[in-house]
């Protein structure tokens, strides 16, 4: 059997079926065992260091009956050759347990396959590394004009950006520059640098981000004393770069 064995760990049966199946349907996975509680899958998993077998990677659900996700991930952690974990959940607030854990990702039901596809690249690559902002990047210049005089503005100096109908606005940590350059440019222009559309209005550099608040399903980012609004659409996006940005900073 060719390909990544992995195993599959949720106490609700259709999730279960469902994570398996799409897990069996990428090709980088080659075999797929389930287990619907935590002792089943710590049994399992001996059974198959026994046989010679060992599993590469599990995908583990946290809340569960009995032994709980975490806990489990914790119990791995112990083994002599442990599998790589990614979480899979319903709920976000387990996210400071995922990197603590140096779990490879932090999946959110309903899983979606292009995000159980990063998971699976990760747990192939055993890659740390945050997506959408990269490690060494030429950064970007962008004139500006501060008192009749033309100055030039870094992408590496910019923290957040706001959108002013055809123009932008660069703030710095000394201060902001209105430019005619639209966000969406800036957006598509600046990804490789580290920076991710938060709002309609609003695009960060997440390596300046110093915090995430999710209260009543309204998420903040706060970017030196500043407050900025994160729409709906993009908090998961976000609240995972920061995961892993966490995770790598702690292993490093």
């Amino acid at each position: 059997m060719t390909g990544l064995r992995v195993m599959a760990v949720d106490d609700e049966q259709p999730a279960l079926e469902d994570l398996a199946y799409l897990l069996r349907a990428d090709p980088r996975i080659g075999d797929v065992l389930t287990a619907r509680d935590g002792a089943a899958a710590l049994k399992l998993l001996d059974r198959a260091m026994a046989d010679g077998r060992p599993v590469d990677a599990v995908f583990l659900d946290i809340r569960m009956r009995g032994l709980d996700g975490v806990v489990l991930g914790r119990l791995l952690t112990q083994f002599s050759r442990p599998p790589k974990v990614v979480f899979v959940t319903a709920y976000e607030d387990h996210a400071v347990d995922a990197f603590e854990l140096k779990a490879e990702d932090y999946l959110l039901k309903p899983v979606r396959p292009d995000r159980l596809a990063e998971a699976i690249r990760r747990v192939c690559a055993g890659s740390t590394g945050v997506v959408g902002e990269r490690v060494e990047h030429e950064a970007d210049t962008i004139p500006v004009e501060l008192g009749g005089v033309t100055r030039f503005v870094t992408s590496n100096e910019v923290r957040y950006v706001e959108a002013r109908g055809d123009y932008a606005r660069l703030h710095t940590a000394t201060g902001s520059h209105l430019v005619r350059i639209p966000l969406a440019a800036l957006e598509e222009r600046w990804a490789s640098a580290g920076f991710l559309r938060v709002h309609r209005s609003h695009l960060v550099a997440v390596r300046h981000i110093d915090e995430l608040h999710i209260d009543s399903g309204k998420c903040v980012v706060r970017i030196g004393d500043t407050e900025i609004p994160v729409s709906r659409r993009h908090t998961r996006e976000l609240r995972d770069l920061l995961v892993r940005r966490a995770r790598k900073a702690k292993s490093e």
